[in-house]
């Protein structure tokens, strides 16, 4: 686990090292198919004062539960839109610090590059983890896309609202008729690679199996606090 820097960052502090980071995030092809993936959820108490971080691994292409880890802490930064990492990633990482494996690919339900500065969570992450890392987000944070079509495994590309020639994200199609998820890199890895190992991690739901049982996970630790 590498260690970028300090969590101690103004509003203007956080922007800039965004856009610093950003150049750092790696476009490679994965090597070989994943045999671990990992999926990595976070949730807020409802006061907004503790965020639960969960991460789970799974065997691939089986999805047997290979081990999981969770953490709680105090929120430290403030909600800024564009700077949620600064909030959820240090709960993330203390969460991944726990696991005794290596998975061979982090699936984060957040932004990869698919953000106005091009480091979404996923993306922060992934440069922290140093591995193959995939954002897969519910909801569009920037871009503009077509409607992919309807079944299991289409999709379309997301690109920047004022460079249309650039590719940012995927919009893709988890489930035959239901809402897409928003897919893009964090780290490590080539868009297509992203969107096949989502779609392979997917089974009867629309969320990728090993983020969809940290979400599970995460909604729990939750409810117990």
């Amino acid at each position: 686990m590498r260690k970028l820097h300090n969590w101690d960052l103004s509003y203007e502090q956080a922007r800039r090292l965004q856009e610093r980071l950003a150049c750092r995030v790696r476009f490679a092809p994965l090597r070989k198919p994943p045999k671990t993936a990992a999926g990595i959820d976070c949730a807020f108490s409802r006061d907004g004062k503790r965020i639960f971080a969960a991460v789970v691994v799974l065997k691939l292409p089986g999805f047997e539960t290979v081990e999981t880890a969770h953490c709680a802490r105090r929120v430290n930064f403030p909600y800024i839109p564009g700077l949620l990492s600064f909030r959820e990633a240090p709960a993330c990482i203390a969460a991944a610090e726990k696991l005794r494996s290596r998975p061979d690919v982090f699936i984060i339900d957040g932004q990869g590059i698919a953000h106005p500065r091009r480091l979404g969570l996923a993306a922060h992450l992934g440069l922290f983890f140093d591995r193959p890392t995939i954002g897969c987000a519910k909801s569009r944070l920037t871009g503009r896309f077509d409607e992919p079509p309807p079944e299991k495994g289409a999709y379309s590309l997301l690109t920047d609202q004022k460079r249309p020639s650039e590719t940012i994200g995927a919009v893709v199609r988890t489930r035959t008729n239901v809402k897409p998820l928003f897919v893009s890199v964090g780290n490590r890895c080539r868009l297509q690679d992203a969107i096949e190992v989502t779609l392979n991690c997917t089974t009867r739901y629309r969320l990728p199996e090993p983020t969809r049982l940290a979400h599970q996970l995460v909604g729990r630790l939750k409810l117990r606090a």
